[in-house]
Formats: C-alpha cells, sequence, structure tokens
C-alpha cells in the first residue's frame, strides 16, 4: 500500500514552514507515495496560543534579543525543561490532534519541535499508529527537539548527531540529511543575464543584503554603512513583507544612482542568491542552507542569540563565513575580503563543500524504505526501549 504522507510544520519565522514545502514537493514528485499532506500546526489552536508562539516569539527577538538568547540557554537542558511546556501544547492543541488521527498518517514529518512533541505522545499512548520522524532546522539540536518516542530523527551535520547520541539516542536512528530546502537553489543560472534582468551591472561585484521574511535586524544601519565602502559595488536590498522598511531603505539611498536595488518580499531569492558574490545578514538554518545551495559566502550580522549564533559557529568554523560583531566594521571587514580574490573563492568554494542541496531527497528516501517500530526512552535513565510492533504499515 502506498503511504500517506503528513508533514507538519509552524508558523513561528519562516524557515519551518519553508522547509515543510520543500519535503512536501519532494514526497508528491514521488510515485510511491498516495497522498502529501503539509499543514501548519498552528492553524489548528487558539488565537493565544498562536499569538503566543508566533507574535511572541517575533516580538521577543526584535524587542529582547538578549531576554531570548537567556530563554533559550536556560531551557536548553536535555529532559529538564520539557514536561510544563509539552502539557500546555497537549492543552492548546486539542484540534490538531483530531485532525491527526482522522488523517491517519503512515507517515508523518515534524519540521518544528511543538508538532513533533504532540505526535509523540499520540505514538506513546496508543493513540496514533504512525512513522514519526523529527527533522531539525538548525545546524544545532536545541533540549526543545527531543521527544521520548520517535522512529528517526533528521539533522544538518555531524556535531548535532554526535549530540543526539551522546544524549542516548541510537545513532542508526540519527540521519545527517541536511535541512531541506527548495531544490530550485541547486538550479545554476547565467549570473551576468540575471543581474541585467535586474537593471544591475553583469560585471560588477553584488552583495545581497536581506532583512529576512519579516523584515527584521538593522537594515537601515547596514545600507548606511555600504556608503562608507571603499570597493565599487552594487548591493540587492530585499526588506521582506516590511513594506515600511523598504519605503525606509529607498529614501536612504536616493541618492546613491545605480549602487542599490531596494525590493520587497521576493519568490525568487534562489536568482538573488545566485547572482550575488557576498550575502549579508542573519544565519537563520534555511536562509544559511540555502546559500550553501548557492555557493554563497555569508556576512554574519546581528544573529539571533541562541540558535542563530550557532549556526554562525558552524559556518565560522567551516570557513564560509565571516562575522561582524559590530555594524560600524562591516565597510572595513567587506572591503578586506573584497581585496582577497582567492579568499572569496576559498569561502565559496567551502560553502559548496558543507552543503547538503538533496537534504528534502535524502529524507523522503531514507522514511520510504524505513521500517523500524517507535522507539521510546526511558525517563529515568534515557534508555532506548523499541515497541515490538512495526507502525509504518498500520
Amino acid at each position: 500500500m502506498k503511504p500517506r504522507v503528513l508533514i507538519i510544520s509552524a508558523s513561528t519565522g519562516s524557515g519551518h514552514v519553508a522547509a515543510g514545502a520543500a519535503l512536501a514537493t519532494a514526497f508528491a514528485r514521488d510515485d510511491r507515495v498516495a497522498e502529501v499532506v503539509h499543514k501548519d500546526a498552528l492553524h489548528f489552536t487558539n488565537k493565544l496560543f498562536r499569538d503566543i508562539y508566533s507574535k511572541g516569539y517575533i516580538t521577543m527577538i526584535r524587542s529582547a534579543p538578549t531576554l531570548f538568547g537567556w530563554a533559550y540557554r536556560s531551557s536548553d537542558e536535555p529532559w529538564k525543561t520539557d514536561s510544563l511546556r509539552l502539557r500546555l501544547d497537549r492543552l492548546n492543541t486539542g484540534p490538531l490532534a483530531k485532525f491527526i488521527r482522522k488523517f491517519d498518517p503512515h507517515i508523518t514529518v515534524c519540521t518544528h519541535f511543538m508538532p513533533a512533541g504532540i505526535i509523540s505522545h499520540l505514538v506513546e499512548t496508543k493513540q496514533l499508529r504512525t512513522h514519526l520522524a523529527v527533522v531539525v532546522t538548525d545546524f544545532d539540536c536545541h533540549a526543545m527537539w527531543l521527544s521520548r518516542t520517535f522512529h528517526r530523527y533528521f539533522v544538518a551535520i555531524e556535531e548535532a548527531k554526535a549530540h543526539l547520541e551522546a544524549l542516548g539516542l541510537p545513532g542508526h536512528r540519527i540521519t545527517i540529511s541536511g535541512i531541506p530546502i527548495d531544490p530550485i537553489f541547486c538550479t545554476r543560472i547565467d549570473r551576468a543575464r540575471a543581474r541585467e534582468r535586474h537593471g544591475l551591472n553583469p560585471h560588477k561585484t553584488t552583495l545581497l543584503l536581506s532583512a529576512g521574511a519579516l523584515g527584521a535586524g538593522p537594515t537601515e544601519q547596514i545600507v548606511a554603512q555600504f556608503k562608507h565602502l571603499r570597493h565599487d559595488v552594487q548591493t540587492v536590498v530585499c526588506c521582506g513583507r516590511a513594506d515600511d522598511l523598504r519605503q525606509r531603505v529607498r529614501d536612504l539611498v536616493r541618492d546613491e544612482g545605480s549602487r542599490f536595488l531596494v525590493l520587497g518580499f521576493s519568490d525568487r531569492m534562489f536568482e538573488l542568491m545566485q547572482m550575488a558574490d557576498l550575502f549579508i545578514g542573519k544565519p537563520g538554518g534555511m536562509t544559511a542552507s540555502e546559500a550553501l545551495a548557492c555557493g554563497l559566502p555569508m556576512v554574519i550580522s546581528s544573529p539571533i542569540p541562541g540558535q542563530e549564533e550557532r549556526n554562525s559557529d558552524h559556518l565560522l568554523e567551516e570557513g564560509a563565513a565571516i562575522k561582524c560583531n559590530d555594524l560600524t566594521t562591516i565597510p572595513y571587514k567587506i572591503d578586506l575580503l573584497l581585496d582577497e580574490p582567492e579568499r572569496l573563492s576559498s569561502m565559496r568554494r567551502n560553502a559548496l563543500r558543507i552543503a547538503r542541496p538533496a537534504a528534502a531527497r535524502t529524507i523522503v528516501e531514507t522514511l520510504l524504505k524505513d521500517d523500524l517500530p517507535a522507539l521510546h526512552l526511558r525517563a529515568e535513565k534515557k534508555e532506548p526501549v523499541a515497541q515490538t510492533t512495526t507502525d509504518h504499515g498500520h
């Protein structure tokens, strides 16, 4: 029997949903699958709970990033802080659990920890028979991603697998897949022609500054610093869905001629990344994975304390990025990098070396062949105990 596949993300930021969409596309293209459904878990919750998860997250990273970083680190103690949170999640996600039981998926893939915890509980209490896969959407694996009952984890890098193994998860149930991205980021384009289509000089060094889908971060301050660059470059500024930010940036560069192209939200980020020489912005898991697939070195600025700082560490260790701790040093560090073409080329090679553009395909292939029973980790000693029945075939 061809399996029904349910992919569940959560709209806290845009990365989790984008990862889910990439997986939905990959599963839908496989004729071994009967049906694929992708749902946002927060659509099944009440407004207060939805606002806490979504708007609360956005408000905190914008207004109190230091506090967010403290909360991230404080809650990153494996198996210690999950009990109350999971109870609250279950109390507020009754409609989600009802939908999942009705759809009765053979395979369930979660790209956010909240639905993963809900489904883990349903499987453990035998309310649901499904093959549960958890796809971690950052390079690091925070404690909130841990589920006591699961079938398989997919992580971005070797270090994340080593971390999970040290916590008692069996290595054969952890696949190093990378973070699933849209395969369009792997499509190579003619960079010169792409620049021309956007009204840019096809031969000039091109920077891509992204404020993210939400238009967060010190975009205006960075644009102001770009005016002090010694090198003759052109810059594409993506302001996301923040129309007010887009207008302010346009006002800021009104007298700069063709040096700046200011855009709002773009569904052609794959093209903008491919035609750029440097990416400047925050290293979210999805954004960083897309840039790596394009062989695009990153200039990291103002990462969100917590997961983005840890993503930064990985990119810096692998030589695929540089980091500016102060906005005032951005022109200095970019000019220094552009003074050394071989160093920039090396960073591009490093980005391609550590990229995992086929992550979605890897996840699909692994899950369609998987026949492992559910695994339950004991609360006392974290010892794995496999269930005796195989859930995959219902």
